[in-house]
């Protein structure tokens, strides 16, 4: 099982989307997938399965030691729902052992169930994001090509090295996502400042900019389900792709 973390402390890059779109890719390729929202905001979860409330989320698995609360969306295709309750969730976890592992420990349980488990983290690099570095085998990281997020891209790399020195030293940087990608000449620039620092970790595939990666989570369905021959569907699968030839290699 490869546990993947999507992570960026800055919201707004197409974290949430991203594993959506791979996850549903990955599903569709006949692969297990299990979704685990770690966002207090819960997009993900009503991306996945609509406004209604679950009875039990990822805070009870972490606060209360509760075996994961998976729904199955389709076949491939089940999530950890996420609320509102996870916001106070880092309070309530400082005075517990083993903290940093409570995540870690609940997908120990299910490691004979899924061949993927991507972890939609919260846009911060507190303790949820510690526990998804000490759970993951992998992290991916989304970034828009502008210069704030590549300014914020070296506090994520200083965090994830400390995570591989402190917490986990198997963990590897799968890539970095270029998003919402228009071709203009700062997203150029930036583009070629991140080949030249990162190389081979940027991935090929870049997202462009597409309308129906916004809309499809209105209608809780994924880009594959609901715009099969969009851009953005185009884009992600191709991505996915990418992914499943640098785990094979």
């Amino acid at each position: 099982m490869r546990v993947v973390a999507v992570i960026n402390h800055k919201g707004g890059v197409g974290k949430t989307t991203s594993v959506v779109s791979i996850g549903a890719s990955l599903a569709n390729r006949g692969y297990r997938v299990l979704l685990v929202d770690l966002d207090a905001q819960a997009n993900l979860t009503s991306s996945v399965i609509g406004d209604e409330e679950p009875s039990m989320t990822v805070y009870d698995t972490l606060t209360k030691g509760s075996p994961l609360p998976i729904i199955e969306v389709r076949h491939n295709l089940s999530i950890v729902p996420a609320s509102l309750s996870l916001a106070g969730v880092e309070l309530e976890l400082m005075e517990t052992k083993r903290r940093t592992n409570k995540l870690q420990d609940a997908l120990a349980k299910e490691a004979n169930n899924y061949d993927f488990v991507l972890l939609d983290c919260a846009p911060s690099l507190g303790i949820l994001s510690i526990n998804a570095f000490a759970a993951s085998s992998d992290v991916i990281i989304p970034l828009t090509a502008e210069t704030l997020p590549l300014k914020g891209l070296k506090l994520i790399n200083y965090t994830l090295t400390m995570a591989q020195q402190k917490l986990n030293s198997q963990l590897n940087l799968l890539g970095i996502i270029i998003t919402r990608y228009e071709g203009r000449k700062i997203n150029r620039l930036i583009e070629s400042q991140l080949r030249s620092v990162y190389g081979d970790k940027i991935f090929k595939t870049k997202i462009r900019t597409n309308i129906a990666l916004s809309e499809a989570p209105l209608t809780v369905s994924d880009i594959f389900e609901y715009a099969p021959k969009s851009h953005g569907a185009e884009d992600y699968d191709a991505l996915t792709k990418e992914i499943i030839e640098r785990v094979n290699d």
